[in-house]
């Protein structure tokens, strides 16, 4: 993993931790949270204020996320709202976080200049031992507060102005008085400067969890599902619509279809589709290049055209499909039978313009792992599971790539890929009115 990092895509946008002031803050709150400390003199934390080096020095990577529930967070800066989430076992973890951070900046930007915020992520599951449990998880709270319990404080103080204010004897109640002076030391002067932190509940109810071997649980779509990556055994006892394992392909078409979660590249507007699948191609010939041992270093796509003619018996039948399916969409070619079973069919989509966009395409670059751009952005766990087994020409060639196009403008690749323009009036079409009937390749085949 060493040459993601040197470029990067591994643990970048963490934040330095490197002040002693900061470092000792850090482990006031670690010791709140957990009971432990650091000895480390610098480090580096994701938005949750996770460290990859204090977690190897623990020996838990979920030192502040056990048993992968109720995530616990250490603020020591808002610049964090900007870091990844490691280690995520909730695909809206970093999502809720960086709301909770974004509606709360202003005082915690306050809080956070004197100490470190600490909190949790809330619901009522404290274990996920049945796969049941998944569905427990539909709101969760954040509940945080400064080491010293400013904001508890706060609250107790506002209550106490709030009776000297309007009890007739309470000028006199030198108690009060003094209660109010000695919580005013911590807190300052609320008045003024409020210390009042949102405490929202957001809602979980479609999701990824990385629990069970990795689960997308649908539940807010006209036809429920969950769709189990690895074993679907292991979701017995989900009560559910329907579940699905991750390697019954048309029934997942049919969910996508169904609930209208997903659609063709082709149709996409305000993308050139072509290069979108000429790119997947590249990346099906650098995998097979990589495997026949072809050195693919500074490939360009020239290079990886070439290797394709080289190799071009070898090209599985992915490659053939999404290759029609441009002969078909850019030279007016034969109409292209792809199918829910046919290889390159998860390739040729994408999600729809809707709140689950992000969870739909995770779920893609997971069933397409050769577009290892799509899998790197969406789904970077299954990105650097797949990237340890790859042969080094393939680990070079795919760093190399993401470092030269994906870094230096990750917004515009993403809005590229996945962006949506509002429909607009067209001239009719003989062919759109087609892909409307049936979609580019045909019928989804029911299970």
């Amino acid at each position: 993993m060493k040459r993601l990092i040197q470029h990067g895509l591994m643990f970048g946008n963490l934040i330095t931790v490197v002040s002693p002031a900061l470092v000792e803050r850090y482990n006031r709150a670690l010791e709140r949270l957990t009971g432990k400390q650091t000895q480390l003199a610098d480090f580096h934390i994701d938005i949750s204020g996770y460290s990859p080096e204090i977690g190897d020095e623990l020996g838990d990577d979920l030192y502040l996320n056990h048993a992968g529930v109720n995530r616990q967070f250490i603020l020591l800066t808002t610049d964090q709202k900007t870091a990844p989430l490691l280690n995520a076992k909730f695909s809206t973890s970093r999502g809720i976080l960086r709301q909770w951070i974004e509606a709360n900046e202003a005082q915690l930007f306050a809080l956070t200049a004197r100490d470190a915020v600490a909190g949790e992520l809330v619901n009522s599951v404290y274990s996920m031992s049945t796969p049941a449990r998944l569905l427990d998880v539909g709101r969760v709270t954040i509940e945080a507060d400064t080491t010293d319990g400013a904001v508890a404080s706060a609250a107790v103080l506002r209550d106490k102005i709030d009776r000297f204010m309007t009890e007739e004897k309470a000028w006199h109640d030198d108690v009060l008085i003094a209660d109010m002076i000695g919580l005013a030391k911590n807190t300052g002067d609320i008045t003024r400067n409020p210390l009042h932190l949102q405490t929202e509940t957001y809602d979980q109810r479609n999701f990824w969890s990385d629990h069970f071997g990795g689960v997308y649980v649908f539940r807010t779509v006209d036809a429920p599902a969950a769709i189990a990556m690895t074993d679907k055994a292991a979701l017995a006892g989900l009560v559910i619509e329907d579940i699905i394992g991750g390697d019954e392909r048309s029934a997942i078409a049919q969910f996508l279809k169904v609930n209208d979660l997903a659609e063709p590249i082709v149709e996409a507007r305000g993308i050139d589709s072509g290069a979108i699948l000429r790119q997947k191609m590249d990346f099906i010939v650098a995998d097979v290049a990589a495997a026949l041992g072809e050195d693919l270093s500074g490939a360009t796509r020239r290079d990886l055209r070439q290797l394709g003619r080289r190799h071009f018996d070898k090209l599985p039948t992915a490659w053939q499909g999404l290759a029609d399916l441009v002969r078909w969409a850019e030279d007016d070619g034969p109409w292209p039978r792809i199918d829910s079973e046919h290889p390159a069919y998860f390739y040729t989509l994408r999600a729809k313009d809707h709140a689950d966009a992000d969870l739909v395409n995770m779920l893609l670059a997971e069933l397409t792992p050769m577009d290892v751009r799509q899998l790197f952005i969406c789904h970077k766990d299954a990105f650097y599971a797949a990237y340890a087994g790859w042969p080094e020409a393939k680990k070079a060639y795919v760093a190399d790539f993401l470092a030269a196009e994906y870094q230096v403008d990750k917004a515009g690749t993403r809005d590229a890929l996945f962006g949506h323009e509002a429909p607009m009036e067209e001239p009719h079409n003989a062919k759109a009115d087609l892909i409307d009937r049936v979609g580019p390749w045909g019928a989804v085949r029911r299970r």
